[in-house]
């Protein structure tokens, strides 16, 4: 039996279209997240990061082939490299991070939930000494306010990234990372918990990534 060009075009892309499935996925960050799968990126957070409290969750869909790479990329708001919010005013601090992130498929089985079964690096660490909070005049890279950063890794986001070197993420409760506006509007699934780097205040910018089979 011979087939058109048009024929075998189709035929070759309907064995993949068959074996995409649609997600549902809820999210909510202190402050800031973009979420890729196998590198694109599907969401991202419609709340600027420069958003004084940007504290709010997005439930968004997405439509995968598996097995998949979740690649996070997680911001804490920081004015600067000295990892410092409200800085020259009373309420100069250290900001504090966190994620929660809870994937289910078309029939609303549970597929992902954040948990320690993340990988997660660290690219943007400040201030590296943490009396820099106090500082009259801090300035990024001098003193107590030296800082860490990093570029992220090339392709850290796809099935073909060897990430055998990253930490597992480190796990939070919700009274240590005190989750606001958006977080309770979420009927999260017990198993889901709050992930980030090492130090909720120090850690600013994380890159998460979890493969779904």
């Amino acid at each position: 039996m011979k087939y058109s060009i048009a024929t075998l075009t189709v035929l070759a892309f309907l064995p993949s279209a068959l074996a995409a499935e649609t997600f549902s996925a809820d999210v909510w960050a202190d402050n800031w997240f973009e979420m890729r799968i196998n590198g694109a990126q599907v969401a991202e957070d419609s709340v600027p990061i420069t958003t004084e409290r940007s504290f709010n969750a997005e439930s968004f869909t997405f439509e995968a082939e598996r097995p998949f790479v979740i690649g996070l990329v997680a911001k804490d708001f920081k004015e600067n490299d000295t990892g410092l919010e409200y800085i020259g005013t009373r309420r100069q601090q250290m900001g504090d991070g966190g994620l929660i992130l809870q994937i289910k498929d078309a029939a609303g089985e549970l597929v992902a939930v954040s948990d320690e079964n993340w990988s997660c690096l660290v690219t943007h660490t400040a201030p590296l000494d943490k009396s820099c909070e106090s500082e009259a005049n801090p300035v990024a890279g001098v003193g107590a306010c030296g800082f860490e950063a990093s570029e992220e890794p090339a392709g850290w986001d796809t099935a073909e990234f060897d990430a055998s070197s990253w930490p597992a993420a480190d796990v939070y409760s919700a009274r240590e990372v005190g989750p606001k506006d958006g977080y309770d509007e979420i009927t999260w699934d017990r198993s889901a918990e709050f992930i980030w780097g090492p130090d909720l205040e120090q850690s600013n910018t994380v890159l998460c990534r979890l493969t779904v089979k």
